[in-house]
C-alpha cells in the first residue's frame, strides 16, 4: 500500500501489542491522523516473526547494548508516556505471550474490528497492567469491544490468523523492517516510536507533491 501524492497520505503501521513501544506510537495515532489528514492502515506483527525472518535477534542471550537491558528500557518508556500524558505500567514479568496478542488484534480483524481492538489490546497490558496475559485476558478486551467471546476464540485458532501472522511479518521484513514499531509513508521507512516526528514529516512531503 502507499501514499498519496497530493491527497491523503497513507501510513503503514506494523505494530506489536506487546511491545513497549508500539504501545506508546499506538496512542499518537489518532492526533497523526487529525493533524495530518492521513490514513493509518494498522498492521499486527509479532516482532519476533520479523528479527527470525532476519536470522538474528538482539533480545536472544545476554543484552548487546544498554538500550535492550530491561531497566532502561522500562525507565525509556516511562519517560515517553508521561511526555505524552498518557497511562503506562510496566508489565509483571518481562516474558509473557506476546504472539498471543498479536493473534489477538488479527481475530479481530477477521471478525471485522478495528483499531479500537488493536488499542485495547495494548492498553490492557501497558496501560491498565491487567494480568496475566492470557486467553481469559484476550477474550475479554474483545467482549468489552463488542466481540462475540466464542467467535473470537474460534478466530483466534483459525488458519487465516495463521496465514495473516506469517503475512505481516514477511512483508514487513521483505520492504526492510527489523523491528516495532514501523511505519511505512510509501517507501520510506521508519522504526521506534521516537521517528514518529520523520513519519509527520514524511506526510507533508508526501502531500506537497503533485500528483501524477
Amino acid at each position: 500500500m502507499s501514499s498519496q501524492a497530493g491527497g491523503e497520505v497513507t501510513v503503514e503501521f506494523f505494530f506489536a501489542p506487546g511491545s513497549r513501544y508500539s504501545y506508546l506510537a499506538s496512542t499518537q495515532i489518532d492526533a497523526l491522523e487529525k493533524e495530518t489528514g492521513c490514513r493509518v492502515h494498522w498492521r499486527p506483527v509479532h516482532g519476533p516473526d520479523i528479527r527470525a525472518l532476519r536470522g538474528r535477534d538482539p533480545f536472544e542471550g545476554p543484552a548487546l547494548s544498554g538500550q535492550y537491558e530491561t531497566a532502561y528500557r522500562e525507565r525509556d518508556a516511562k519517560a515517553w508516556a508521561a511526555y505524552y500524558g498518557v497511562a503506562y505500567e510496566e508489565p509483571r514479568e518481562f516474558h509473557f505471550d506476546y504472539a498471543l496478542l498479536v493473534e489477538a488484534c488479527l481475530a479481530g480483524a477477521v471478525l471485522g474490528a478495528g483499531s479500537h481492538l488493536f488499542r485495547a489490546v495494548a492498553f490492557a497490558v501497558y496501560g491498565a497492567g491487567r494480568w496475566p496475559v492470557d486467553r481469559e485476558l484476550v477474550a475479554a478486551v474483545a467482549q468489552e469491544c463488542g466481540l462475540e467471546r466464542e467467535a473470537f476464540l474460534a478466530a483466534l485458532e483459525s488458519d487465516e490468523v495463521a496465514q495473516a501472522r506469517v503475512a505481516n511479518a514477511r512483508d514487513a521484513f521483505e520492504r526492510g523492517a527489523f523491528g516495532v514499531p514501523t511505519f511505512f509513508v510509501g517507501a520510506e521507512m521508519f522504526w521506534g516510536n521516537d521517528r514518529l516526528p520523520l513519519v509527520r514529516a514524511a506526510i507533508e512531503n508526501a502531500r506537497a507533491k503533485p500528483a501524477g
